[in-house]
């Protein structure tokens, strides 16, 4: 696990040395590269949360949360079509809102800062049901749902739209590399996330949940932050 860790995070580490590097980029291709640079750590970070629905949030559902719920007995697998659920139900409202916004909708950047700030909310909520119940204690299986609907909003702020920015800021002489390196950021993100939900371990929940969504929300508002000089690097592009 650790030698695959540091192959996801070393090829597109190497693949950005190249495309800054190389002599087929111009001078405006290399500024969006530099561009797309702090847009694919956010991707790497946003899917280190998002794919943990699979790992440390299964964990969760079958160790700590009623299974018994409204007459119903669910079973914890149940819980991963949450994902695919709220995807469904988000997919046409944010169409919609971004032909109906149009010119005045947020920029790429900004929507990336956005679905950080929430996809680290979708975590920071799995703190409150163990701050009052305890960490002993099982949890209404609602604050999953909560969870993953917070952190679907995010995924609707930062996949589809990652897609887009990707193929318009790709270097024309790498263009077909640069849309792998989507894919990388998560590749690398599942990576990181092998590595930190060893952490996660019974009595330590509430301050794994905590650290790992409060990093994630000041990353976010730290890439608000600098959204017009990415905008600048970007070079017209939206």
């Amino acid at each position: 696990i650790s030698l695959i860790t540091i192959f996801a995070i070393a090829v597109p580490i190497v693949y950005f040395w190249m495309m800054l590097r190389s002599k087929k980029v111009t001078k405006v291709e290399h500024s969006r590269v530099w561009a797309y640079v702090p847009l694919f750590l956010a991707s790497v970070i946003f899917w280190a949360i998002e794919e943990s629905g699979s790992s440390v949030l299964a964990v969760f559902a079958a160790n700590q949360t009623q299974l018994h719920f409204a007459g119903l007995h669910i079973l914890p697998g149940w819980f991963q079509m949450l994902n695919p659920l709220f995807i469904l139900l988000y997919g046409p409202i944010f169409a919609r809102l971004w032909v109906k916004m149009g010119e005045k909708q947020p920029s790429s950047p900004k929507k990336f800062s956005y679905g950080l700030v929430l996809a680290g909310l979708s975590y920071l909520v799995m703190m409150l049901p163990l701050m009052v119940s305890g960490i002993s204690a099982r949890v209404s299986p609602l604050w999953l749902v909560l969870s993953w609907a917070i952190v679907e909003i995010a995924e609707m702020l930062i996949s589809p739209v990652g897609l887009s920015v990707t193929t318009k800021l790709a270097p024309k002489a790498f263009a077909s590399q640069m849309m792998s390196m989507w894919f990388l950021s998560d590749a690398a993100g599942q990576a990181i996330n092998a590595q930190l939900v060893r952490f996660y371990t019974p009595g330590t929940e509430m301050v794994y949940f905590g650290i790992i969504g409060a990093l994630t929300v000041v990353f976010g508002l730290l890439m608000l932050f600098i959204v017009p000089r990415i905008e600048k690097l970007m070079q017209g592009v939206n």
